[in-house]
Parts: structure tokens; C-alpha cells; sequence
């Protein structure tokens, strides 16, 4: 069964908002960070977003400042307010789990989405 599913994509000009959103399956309540990671066709999975248990937040350089990533521990939900989009961040974004602290390496992730698409232009 799918433990996380993300929503919220679609298509926006450059300058637009949107904010994405990760339903967790509770089976993955234990998990220590959540992040967001996004690939574009012909290039590899990158980290955007992390946050831990703690509350602890990071964010890859392209998106630090346009980006918000925050979690609601009661709706089991994690999100992912993007601003000031450009054509760049052009791309499939997924949400990811893992136990231990957050790193920038989606092969460390071993619980993911499917993905939902946000197309810049």
C-alpha cells in the first residue's frame, strides 16, 4: 500500500505559488526527517527540503528562500510552500521518509510518493 502521497502540483507562470502537500501513512510516524526531492527528465533526483523531528529545517541553495517546508503532526502531513517559481523548478516533486538525520542523498530515503508534477513556465 502507499505510504506517502503527494498533491497539489500543476502547471503556474513564473512569479506563482504553490504549495504542495504529502499525506503520511501512519505506519511511518517513527520517522525521523522528511523531505522533498524533485527530478526533471534527463537529470538526476535532487534534495529541495528536509525537516526532522525536532523541527530542524534545510534547504538546497536553489530553492533557500522561496521555499518553505513545514510538517502537521495531527494531519499527518507534510508541505511544501513554493514562491517566486521559475522555469527551473521545472519538475516531478516527491516526498520521502527515513529513519536517522536528514540528509541530501535520496538513496539514504527508503519510503517514497509517486510524485505530482509542477510544470514553470
Amino acid at each position: 500500500d502507499v505510504q506517502l502521497v503527494e498533491s497539489g502540483g500543476g502547471s503556474v507562470q513564473a512569479g506563482g505559488s504553490l504549495r504542495l502537500a504529502c499525506t503520511i501513512s501512519k505506519s511511518l510516524d517513527s520517522s525521523d526527517c522528511l523531505g522533498w526531492f524533485r527530478q526533471a527528465p534527463g537529470k538526476k533526483r535532487e534534495g529541495v527540503a528536509g525537516i526532522d523531528n525536532h523541527g530542524k529545517t534545510s534547504y538546497s541553495k536553489s530553492v533557500n528562500g522561496r521555499f518553505i517546508i513545514s510538517k502537521d503532526d495531527a494531519k499527518n502531513t507534510l508541505y511544501l510552500q513554493m514562491n517566486s517559481l521559475k522555469p527551473e523548478d521545472t519538475a516531478m516533486y516527491f516526498c520521502a521518509a527515513r529513519n536517522g538525520p536528514c540528509l541530501w542523498s535520496a538513496l539514504r530515503y527508503n519510503f517514497w510518493g509517486r510524485g505530482t508534477q509542477v510544470t514553470v513556465s
